[in-house]
């Protein structure tokens, strides 16, 4: 397997781990519980992507692996 993988199998634990420390249900109204789940999901898929490729941009500029 390559190594974006297990790159992005440790990121999506450590940010979904972090995200369940923030509160997101006060900042929505009640009764929204969709939108708040829909936007849980995406700020997820974003934190993942952008903390992965940072990681991954950062071995490759500094030639460690």
């Amino acid at each position: 397997m390559s190594v974006k993988f297990f790159v992005y199998l440790f990121v999506t634990i450590g940010v979904i781990y972090s995200m369940d420390a923030v509160r997101i249900n006060q900042i929505f109204k009640k009764g929204k519980v969709l939108q708040a789940r829909l936007f849980y999901f995406f700020l997820a898929i974003s934190l993942i992507y952008l903390a992965s490729n940072f990681i991954i941009d950062f071995f490759e500029a500094s030639k460690i692996y």
